[in-house]
């Protein structure tokens, strides 16, 4: 898929990638205003006579669900996929949907350095980029897709439109589990996107000469990192395209860690080694599943009392409600827009989110026992590389899952409630949304900044100097760590966010003994700019191979008790 997909993308760059880089960026633009925005540009003032404003008929798709021939289709069911002033659907999605910005919770417009601060060392934790719905999700969906073509009557009121709408797959068995190719939300454009974008902002990063040892080709290599899920590389490759170029495997070096038990704590995806997580049976990584149980339960029976009584010869189960909400932000990544976002209230919209909000604080955020020890790995490591400076390298690039990122956060403190959120209620002026802060596509930012005039670093690193400051990034917004946020810009003084991590590591617990993974207590060893000499060369070249089965223990059966015990054996080994 991934060389298909590049030699598409390349055909349209003929001057390495300048014309279509100008393009997409522009597009992007847009991407979290969504289709309505995209499609009716004209009301924006004075972008309605610039010519290089994309309007909807560029991204005309064969099977888009609101048609200029048939305009009578537009604005039936409940009106809850309707993007306005007021509403955007695109941010009630709970991550099943496109990359937005991050609105709620900012704490200064714009993303540009404070005034008399520069940057010079960042980290990017981001999720895949855009894709089609999971296999065990399919599954979910097409069981709804099968009961709406074999109901003997035609549906009517809020579904009527289902009886001629066409599934957005047309080949599940290479689409399932992989980036979307299509549409102003593509998954392939988000990526190469997000690359261009962060060329663009750390431009100054990219041109400096990190004082890295040399590739074995004899070339300064930039090394990034992913694990081996096929979305997860293909989504590294792309922003590699859109950041470096159409040549970026001369300047950089993919390296691929492998989602493996056995790897302990020197992993990307600790969700993926925490033993005790992956073995706990009530309250490790399928504990998310059972609160949203719990909580689906206040407001679904509502909405199946609803379409009862638009279609009393159709019983829908709670899980197929469930289903179809989850199709709306999955045909959206494809097709631009969807119309079962219409067949829900703003309301229920509102529910929805939450409940995504439930899955992923209890499944591995603040609500779960692991999570915090699970994402304090790649806190700890960053910070090190932080007091470190540039000497250390200036650009660490990393790709995961969304399951990765949410013990970061819980790591970190970074969106607290007082209480645990409840499953029997929406509580009001909530931090903890999912929606903003790990769509599909999501990241997450570390910036170090100097704010001071001096820019050399001493042997002992940067810690003892105060005018170097850590500020946070989440999908473009910039937010503040609570307890350390009075640096220019709210950002956190480093030697302050040193010793906070340190601290956040005594509360949640060493990896190790919170995981039972024994005689763990590595870390994270592969974070950084060296080459390696020839076992960082065998990491490079086999590591090009990605899994195919299903990716993330989040979305697989959870291994057996002897599988455990085995990869439990096996973290005691020097891997």
């Amino acid at each position: 898929m991934w060389s298909q997909n590049i030699s598409s993308l390349l055909a349209v760059c003929p001057h390495n990638g300048s014309y279509f880089t100008f393009s997409i960026e522009l597009t992007a633009r847009y991407r979290s205003q969504g289709y309505h925005a995209v499609r009716h540009h004209h009301r924006f003032g004075g972008f309605s006579h610039t010519p290089y404003v994309a309007t909807w008929n560029v991204w005309w798709h064969p099977q888009r669900p609101f048609n200029e021939e048939h305009p009578g289709t537009e604005g039936r069911g409940q009106g809850g996929g309707s993007i306005s002033k007021a509403w955007n659907i695109l941010y009630h999605l709970g991550g099943n949907g496109p990359w937005v910005e991050k609105v709620d919770g900012v704490v200064q417009k714009g993303i540009a350095p404070p005034l008399g601060c520069k940057i010079e060392q960042v980290h990017l934790m981001s999720r895949h980029a855009e894709r089609y719905p999971t296999k065990k999700a399919g599954i979910r969906l097409m069981k709804v897709v099968n009961r709406i073509r074999s109901a003997k009557t035609p549906l009517k009121g809020d579904l009527a439109f289902a009886n001629t709408w066409k599934y957005f797959t047309t080949d599940p068995k290479l689409q399932l589990e992989h980036l979307t190719t299509t549409g102003p939300f593509a998954g392939t454009l988000g990526a190469f996107t997000t690359g261009v974008r962060l060329r663009t902002r750390y431009a100054h990063l990219f041109h400096s000469s990190p004082p890295q040892e040399t590739h074995p080709s004899n070339t300064s290599k930039t090394r990034f990192w992913s694990c081996d899920c096929p979305r997860v590389a293909d989504t590294a490759r792309y922003f590699a395209l859109g950041f470096f170029g159409h040549d970026w495997r001369t300047r950089a070096s993919h390296q691929i860690i492998p989602e493996e038990v056995s790897r302990g704590a020197d992993t990307l995806t600790p969700g993926d080694t925490c033993l005790g997580y992956l073995w706990d049976g009530e309250k490790g990584h399928g504990y998310g599943w059972a609160m949203l149980d719990v909580y689906r339960h206040t407001y679904i029976p509502a909405i199946m009392e609803r379409l009862a009584k638009q279609n009393p010869e159709v019983q829908w189960e709670e899980e197929e409600i469930w289903a179809m909400q989850e199709l709306c932000g999955f045909e959206t990544t494809v097709r631009g827009a969807s119309k079962w976002c219409d067949v829900f209230t703003r309301d229920e919209w509102l529910q929805f989110e939450y409940a995504r909000d439930v899955i992923h604080y209890y499944r591995a955020g603040p609500g779960n026992p692991y999570g915090a020890a699970m994402g304090w790995l790649y806190l700890n490591a960053t910070t090190n590389l932080l007091l470190q400076g540039p000497d250390a390298g200036t650009m660490f690039f990393s790709f995961v899952h969304d399951g990765d990122i949410v013990p970061l956060f819980a790591a970190l403190d970074l969106f607290p409630d007082n209480e645990h959120l409840p499953v029997t209620h929406i509580p009001p002026n909530r931090n903890w949304r999912t929606s903003q802060s790990v769509p599909m596509g999501a990241r997450v930012i570390f910036e170090l900044l100097n704010c001071g005039d001096e820019s050399d670093y001493d042997s002992a690193g940067a810690g003892n100097k105060p005018h170097h400051f850590v500020r946070v990034n989440v999908n473009d917004g910039i937010v503040a760590v609570p307890g350390c946020d009075d640096g220019p810009g709210r950002s956190c003084e480093l030697g302050r966010w040193a010793e906070r991590v340190r601290k956040r590591g005594e509360d949640v617990g060493r990896f190790g003994d919170v995981c039972g993974v024994e005689g763990d207590e590595r870390g994270i060893s592969f974070l950084h700019q060296r080459w390696d000499g020839e076992r960082e060369r065998e990491r490079e070249e086999q590591g090009e191979g990605e899994r195919e089965d299903e990716c993330h223990n989040l979305s697989r059966t959870p291994f057996s008790r002897g599988e455990l015990i085995k990869a439990k054996g096996r973290t005691l080994i020097n891997n």
